[in-house]
């Protein structure tokens, strides 16, 4: 046991087995919700049936602990070697959702692996991609995925899909549902205990759907079995190359390298590891590299792109445990739940409204953050005229689709992601616009 400023156990610390699992189980209830919170907005939207939610909510389990695991470790050059938790990325659902209905889910995993190699090739030139992904154009491009995230959350909450179908659509008794979700976190995360407020999400998803079961609106009885281990299977609905899904997100895998370097960095001054230098160079680099490398296997195991969790860097602060070896436990925990098909399951049946009021609320957060980073600028001239253009550009396409129906498809496909637009807009606009003072 070390005693390292706020920290009781620094990185290369072995924690008790007691110790260990109460820290790991901590950071279990931040991030289980977001971590299978995408797969499940994903086959939302693309109507895929529960089996196939059921697997893919397993899978995105199985994929972030393996994931989790390299991070910690550090397997030759890929990985961090810190106390660095992966899980599957909000960042992406949007073009995700867009290949997937086009292209189907063999569509989703071949772009999702061909175009990790843009963040694995960023981590070998790092200093140089930060002169073209400055703060700013990052700000940009987080907003606009929390703005066009929205759409899809507020859709969840209204019903989804099949409400849009058969017409009950924005019922009462959905937005009510979603509403009830939504004060319920809101609440818990305004609490002075901490435990409640990490668990505030969990709680109101928990407490949503013991309504919702109550309301008529869960149906267990359409699982045939919660039994027997759901078996990797790689490459299990093929795969299919879709260019302008692969350079939509591309462009994403882009940010994601930078915000995973503030990751690492905030991550390496909690636990007490230097900021600059040789070693952090090295670890950087490393988790950069991991971060692709491991969204390349996620869509091996028919999982979506993995990256760094920003919110376990507050966990390691709450708890002052940075020790690596945790991440072990997590790693083996995700793992596990992956492996049993009733987790996947029981929360593919959660209805829509009670995951829309909690991730209407995720998807605000992450504009915010995009705006906390945009302030955090100086807003002259020039930054005006960036944010001006690629939120113009950005929201346009997301608004009103149809301005792009006259294009050629392979123009409207790739500029058809308002995340796509917006941020090749911002890297363009802040590298070509010159303003004399």
């Amino acid at each position: 046991m070390k005693e390292n400023g706020d920290l009781i156990y620094g990185l290369e610390d072995r924690p008790p087995v007691k110790d260990a699992l109460f820290a790991a189980l901590q950071h279990l209830l931040a991030i289980f919700v977001a971590i299978i919170t995408p797969p499940l907005i994903i086959a939302g939207a693309m109507k895929l049936d529960l089996e196939t939610t059921g697997f893919l909510v397993s899978m995105a389990l199985f994929a972030s602990g393996v994931s989790t695991f390299i991070q910690c470790r550090r397997v030759g050059p890929i990985g961090t070697g810190l106390l660095c938790i992966q899980g599957t990325s909000f960042s992406f659902i949007g073009p995700i959702i867009a290949a997937g209905l086009s292209g189907g889910l063999a569509s989703v995993f071949g772009a999702c692996m061909a175009a990790s190699f843009v963040e694995m090739a960023i981590s070998r030139v790092l200093k140089y991609t930060r002169k073209i992904i400055t703060p700013l154009v990052s700000g940009i491009v987080v907003t606009l995925i929390g703005m066009s995230l929205i759409k899809v959350g507020i859709t969840a909450c209204g019903g989804g899909a099949m409400a849009q179908a058969d017409g009950t659509f924005g019922s009462l008794r959905y937005i009510g549902l979603a509403a009830l979700v939504l004060v319920l976190i809101v609440m818990f995360n305004r609490s002075s205990n901490r435990y409640l407020r990490m668990s505030s999400i969990v709680i109101g998803l928990i407490i949503g759907y013991a309504v919702a079961w109550f309301m008529g609106m869960v149906d267990f009885s359409a699982v045939q079995s919660y039994g027997g281990f759901n078996i990797p299977v790689p490459f299990k609905y093929g795969l299919s190359f879709d260019w302008s899904a692969i350079i939509a997100l591309g462009l994403v895998y882009l940010i994601t390298a930078i915000e995973a370097y503030g990751d690492i960095t905030a991550n390496s001054l909690i636990s007490g590891e230097p900021v600059e230098g040789e070693v952090f160079v090295k670890r950087a680099s490393g988790g950069i590299l991991a971060d692709g490398f491991n969204s390349f296997l996620a869509g091996v195991f028919n999982s979506f792109p993995n990256s760094i969790f920003a919110q376990n860097n507050g966990m390691i602060q709450l708890t002052g445990v940075a020790s690596r070896y945790v991440g072990y436990y997590i790693a083996g925990f995700l793992i596990l739940l992956g492996l049993f098909p009733a987790v996947g399951l029981v929360f593919s049946l959660m209805p829509e409204p009670v995951l829309g009021g909690a991730t209407l609320l995720m998807f605000g957060t992450v504009a915010a953050a995009g705006i906390r980073i945009i302030a955090a600028q100086k807003i002259d001239r020039k930054a005006t005229l960036v944010m001006a253009l690629s939120f113009s550009f950005g929201l346009s396409v997301e608004l009103v689709p149809e301005i792009l129906t006259q294009l050629p498809e392979a123009v409207r496909s790739i500029f058809a992601s308002g995340i796509t637009t917006g941020g090749l807009t911002a890297i363009l606009a802040n590298m070509l616009i010159r303003i004399k003072d």
